[in-house]
């Protein structure tokens, strides 16, 4: 089935009002899955409709503060029972992989697909854009349109800060090379429209930015620093340390008492160091032979297409995949540095 490639006009006037609405994103929910899927949340809602997220993850405890007021759960089955959606949207999601258990329930059923992932799989009508920093860079863009072509009076409250995260949190705190000069202008309207006139912060919309960006990347957990030591003694180095792999497998997770959250910065951990120029997490989240791979690159290497070969996918410089194996951690480890080194 083909699906249409939509510009940001066809895209807001496709934007339901007085509907009831799905927005769906991608398991295991990041800021800017979380951040651009609350935004939109809030715009639908300010247009009459009725919203709710869902994930086949709950939001992550470090990113509760973002949601907070807005909705308890995300989880299918904690939404209310006499919901039933007549639209379904999906943002930051870039394959049907990626929404998981959910998919099914929703396959062919999706209005559209808001996603600035590079390369995926297309299953709606979308507005994506490889090139933008973020979805929530996306949802900026929507946002405006919506006021600029009459369909909103406003901004609805709230829909700044939500941006402003989910932007943030996918440029790493605007220091990836994802951030572009579009990425900072947009920044600059959000933080401008987070002001009054005089240069104070705006009784409406206000916003502190110090306190998000403190909140997604000067916070840690206890138990995610002990993942985090965890990774690095399990760190292991290819290529005369060109290529750093950070394994965590099942029964490690289970004897330090940790759940899939305190993983997300496994990556970081390879990438941090001195001399990697690809580093990979991989992680089994359950006794099967099921593991989440996820790949940084700060050279020529093109992650998303290494993710391809595993039915994975994301941006140039990063991106993750989904490997089903029998042989265990130790064959994962060999597939996926097999792969990157061939490309080293």
């Amino acid at each position: 089935m083909e699906f249409q490639r939509l510009t940001l006009s066809e895209t807001a006037a496709r934007l339901p009002a007085g509907e009831s609405v799905l927005i769906l994103f991608h398991r295991h929910p990041d800021g800017d899955a979380v951040g651009s899927g609350f935004a939109l949340k809030l715009l639908l809602e300010a247009m009459g409709c009725t919203v709710y997220c869902v994930c086949e993850d709950e939001v992550p405890e470090r990113l509760r503060f973002l949601t907070e007021g807005l909705q308890d759960s995300i989880k299918q089955e904690n939404l209310p029972a006499d919901f039933t959606p007549s639209r379904i949207i999906s943002v930051d999601t870039a394959s049907p992989a990626q929404a998981g258990i959910l998919y099914p329930d929703c396959e062919g059923r999706f209005d559209l697909m808001i996603d600035h992932h590079a390369k995926g799989e297309t299953y709606a009508d979308g507005y994506i854009d490889g090139y933008a920093s973020s979805a929530g860079e996306l949802v900026f863009r929507l946002s405006r349109e919506l006021v600029t072509s009459g369909r909103l009076p406003a901004i609805p409250v709230g829909v700044d800060r939500l941006l402003y995260a989910s932007i943030s949190s996918d440029t790493g705190c605007f220091k990836y090379s994802n951030a572009s000069p579009e990425t900072h202008r947009a920044i600059a309207v959000l933080l401008e429209s987070a002001k009054g006139s005089d240069g104070s912060d705006a009784a409406d919309r206000g916003f502190d930015s110090a306190e998000i960006n403190h909140r997604l990347f000067g916070i840690k957990s206890y138990d995610l620093l002990r993942a985090e030591k965890m990774g690095f003694d399990r760190l292991r180095l290819f290529a005369d340390g060109r290529l750093g792999v950070v394994d965590m497998p099942y029964d490690v997770k289970v004897e330090n008492g940790f759940t899939d959250e305190h993983f997300d910065t496994l990556v970081d951990v390879a990438r941090g160091l001195q001399g990697v120029q690809v580093a990979v997490a991989i992680r089994q989240p359950t006794a099967e032979g099921v593991y989440r791979v996820s790949m940084r690159s700060s050279c020529h290497v093109d992650v998303a297409s290494v993710c391809a070969e595993f039915g994975g996918g994301g941006h140039i410089k990063a991106a993750g995949c989904t490997i089903t194996c029998d042989g265990g951690m130790e064959e994962v480890v060999e597939l996926i540095s097999r792969a990157i080194l061939a490309v080293l």
